[in-house]
Protein backbone atom coordinates (compact mmCIF):
# COMPACT_ATOMS: atom_id res chain seq x y z
CA UNK A 1 0.00 0.00 0.00
CA UNK A 2 1.28 3.35 -0.93
CA UNK A 3 0.66 6.87 1.27
CA UNK A 4 -1.49 8.11 -1.17
CA UNK A 5 -4.17 4.80 -0.95
CA UNK A 6 -4.67 5.78 2.87
CA UNK A 7 -6.19 8.53 5.09
CA UNK A 8 -3.59 9.15 7.34
CA UNK A 9 -4.80 10.30 10.61
CA UNK A 10 -2.14 12.18 12.66
CA UNK A 11 -2.83 11.92 16.37
CA UNK A 12 -0.29 14.10 18.87
CA UNK A 13 -0.62 13.34 22.33
CA UNK A 14 -0.55 15.88 25.18
CA UNK A 15 -0.22 19.11 24.28
CA UNK A 16 -0.22 18.36 20.80
CA UNK A 17 2.77 18.50 18.51
CA UNK A 18 5.09 21.45 17.61
CA UNK A 19 5.97 22.45 14.05
CA UNK A 20 9.20 21.37 15.01
CA UNK A 21 7.83 17.45 15.50
CA UNK A 22 8.26 14.53 13.47
CA UNK A 23 4.39 14.27 13.52
CA UNK A 24 4.07 17.74 11.63
CA UNK A 25 6.52 17.47 9.31
CA UNK A 26 5.11 13.96 7.98
CA UNK A 27 1.80 15.78 7.71
CA UNK A 28 3.39 18.52 5.41
CA UNK A 29 4.64 16.06 3.48
CA UNK A 30 1.83 13.07 3.39
CA UNK A 31 -0.72 14.77 0.87
CA UNK A 32 -3.69 12.53 2.36
CA UNK A 33 -2.39 13.33 6.19
CA UNK A 34 -4.33 15.03 8.68
CA UNK A 35 -4.24 15.90 11.97
CA UNK A 36 -6.96 15.19 14.57
CA UNK A 37 -7.31 18.19 16.51
CA UNK A 38 -8.28 18.39 19.85
CA UNK A 39 -10.39 21.45 21.83
CA UNK A 40 -8.14 21.47 24.51
CA UNK A 41 -4.43 19.93 24.18
CA UNK A 42 -3.63 20.76 27.76
CA UNK A 43 -6.08 19.12 29.68
CA UNK A 44 -7.17 16.43 27.60
CA UNK A 45 -10.52 14.69 28.43
CA UNK A 46 -10.69 10.78 27.44
CA UNK A 47 -14.09 10.66 25.97
CA UNK A 48 -13.60 14.02 24.15
CA UNK A 49 -10.21 13.08 22.47
CA UNK A 50 -11.79 9.64 21.72
CA UNK A 51 -15.15 11.30 20.23
CA UNK A 52 -12.72 13.68 17.98
CA UNK A 53 -10.50 10.43 16.67
CA UNK A 54 -13.58 8.75 15.94
CA UNK A 55 -15.34 11.87 14.06
CA UNK A 56 -12.22 12.25 12.13
CA UNK A 57 -11.47 8.37 11.28
CA UNK A 58 -15.56 8.09 10.03
CA UNK A 59 -14.68 10.57 7.67
CA UNK A 60 -12.29 8.87 5.98
CA UNK A 61 -12.72 7.91 2.33
CA UNK A 62 -9.75 5.36 1.90
CA UNK A 63 -8.49 2.86 4.85
CA UNK A 64 -6.80 4.84 7.44
CA UNK A 65 -3.59 4.01 8.71
CA UNK A 66 -3.38 5.54 12.54
CA UNK A 67 -0.19 7.75 13.45
CA UNK A 68 -0.21 8.27 17.18
CA UNK A 69 2.22 9.52 19.17
CA UNK A 70 2.44 9.35 23.23
CA UNK A 71 -1.19 10.51 24.62
CA UNK A 72 -2.53 9.56 20.78
CA UNK A 73 -2.15 5.97 20.77
CA UNK A 74 -4.10 5.32 23.96
CA UNK A 75 -7.21 7.77 22.63
CA UNK A 76 -6.92 5.70 19.12
CA UNK A 77 -6.85 2.23 21.26
CA UNK A 78 -9.89 3.90 22.97
CA UNK A 79 -11.48 5.09 19.55
CA UNK A 80 -11.42 1.61 18.02
CA UNK A 81 -15.28 0.47 18.87
CA UNK A 82 -16.30 3.67 17.40
CA UNK A 83 -14.47 3.89 14.13
CA UNK A 84 -16.86 2.67 11.33
CA UNK A 85 -14.35 2.65 8.71
CA UNK A 86 -11.82 0.07 7.91
CA UNK A 87 -8.80 0.47 9.69
CA UNK A 88 -5.38 -0.64 7.63
CA UNK A 89 -2.55 -0.07 10.37
CA UNK A 90 -1.53 1.54 13.24
CA UNK A 91 1.71 3.23 13.35
CA UNK A 92 2.56 3.74 17.26
CA UNK A 93 5.09 5.68 18.38
CA UNK A 94 6.49 6.17 22.25
CA UNK A 95 2.91 4.49 24.21
CA UNK A 96 2.72 6.47 27.60
CA UNK A 97 2.14 3.95 30.65
CA UNK A 98 -1.22 4.91 31.71
CA UNK A 99 -1.58 2.92 34.27
CA UNK A 100 1.38 4.51 36.20
CA UNK A 101 0.66 6.29 39.15
CA UNK A 102 3.73 8.34 39.23
CA UNK A 103 2.27 9.56 35.67
CA UNK A 104 2.06 13.45 35.68
CA UNK A 105 0.16 15.46 34.92
CA UNK A 106 -1.67 12.52 37.24
CA UNK A 107 -5.20 13.08 34.98
CA UNK A 108 -3.29 11.13 31.96
CA UNK A 109 -4.51 8.06 33.96
CA UNK A 110 -7.72 8.59 33.20
CA UNK A 111 -6.92 7.64 29.23
CA UNK A 112 -5.60 3.78 31.02
CA UNK A 113 -5.83 0.91 31.39
CA UNK A 114 -4.90 -0.15 27.68
CA UNK A 115 -6.95 -2.90 26.09
CA UNK A 116 -5.00 -5.96 25.81
CA UNK A 117 -6.78 -7.93 23.23
CA UNK A 118 -5.09 -8.38 19.74
CA UNK A 119 -5.67 -5.54 17.04
CA UNK A 120 -7.39 -6.52 14.27
CA UNK A 121 -5.37 -5.14 11.58
CA UNK A 122 -1.17 -4.57 11.38
CA UNK A 123 0.61 -2.17 13.73
CA UNK A 124 4.16 -0.93 15.29
CA UNK A 125 5.52 -0.12 18.72
CA UNK A 126 8.06 1.78 18.37
CA UNK A 127 9.83 2.75 21.98
CA UNK A 128 12.97 3.90 24.03
CA UNK A 129 14.39 2.66 26.58
CA UNK A 130 14.89 5.76 28.40
CA UNK A 131 11.26 6.97 27.71
CA UNK A 132 10.37 9.09 30.74
CA UNK A 133 6.78 8.09 30.23
CA UNK A 134 6.86 4.47 30.07
CA UNK A 135 9.36 1.71 30.82
CA UNK A 136 10.48 -0.03 28.06
CA UNK A 137 9.20 -3.43 29.40
CA UNK A 138 6.07 -2.14 29.81
CA UNK A 139 5.83 -0.62 26.06
CA UNK A 140 7.51 -4.23 25.04
CA UNK A 141 4.69 -6.09 27.35
CA UNK A 142 2.07 -3.63 25.55
CA UNK A 143 2.95 -4.85 21.82
CA UNK A 144 3.28 -8.02 22.56
CA UNK A 145 -0.53 -8.05 23.81
CA UNK A 146 -1.62 -6.45 20.56
CA UNK A 147 0.50 -8.35 18.32
CA UNK A 148 2.34 -5.43 17.42
CA UNK A 149 5.75 -5.38 15.88
CA UNK A 150 7.83 -4.00 18.04
CA UNK A 151 10.93 -1.66 17.60
CA UNK A 152 13.46 -0.68 20.12
CA UNK A 153 14.84 2.89 19.34
CA UNK A 154 17.51 2.59 21.74
CA UNK A 155 18.18 5.52 24.04
CA UNK A 156 15.38 7.86 22.56
CA UNK A 157 13.54 9.47 25.20
CA UNK A 158 10.20 10.30 24.56
CA UNK A 159 10.54 10.62 20.51
CA UNK A 160 9.82 14.12 20.25
CA UNK A 161 11.28 16.74 19.17
CA UNK A 162 12.96 17.86 22.44
CA UNK A 163 14.44 14.39 22.93
CA UNK A 164 15.96 15.19 18.95
CA UNK A 165 13.55 13.74 17.15
CA UNK A 166 12.18 16.37 14.54
CA UNK A 167 12.57 15.12 11.29
CA UNK A 168 13.20 11.46 12.31
CA UNK A 169 14.35 10.31 8.81
CA UNK A 170 14.81 6.71 10.82
CA UNK A 171 10.67 7.04 11.41
CA UNK A 172 10.11 7.53 8.12
CA UNK A 173 11.67 4.98 6.47
CA UNK A 174 9.72 2.42 9.03
CA UNK A 175 6.72 4.01 8.28
CA UNK A 176 7.01 3.73 4.20
CA UNK A 177 8.68 -0.16 5.13
CA UNK A 178 5.24 -0.73 7.17
CA UNK A 179 3.15 0.71 4.61
CA UNK A 180 4.22 -1.29 1.93
CA UNK A 181 3.58 -5.02 3.78
CA UNK A 182 -0.13 -3.78 3.88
Amino acid sequence: MKAKDTDILIIPGYTNSGPGHWQSRWQSKLSTARRVEQREWSKPVRGDWIARVAEEANRAERPILLVAHSLGIPTAIHALPVIEKPVAGAFFVAPPDVANPKIRPKHLMTFGPYPREPLPFPSVVVASRNDEFCAFDVAEDIAAAWGSLFVDAGEAGHLNAESGFGPWPEGSLLLAKFLSRL
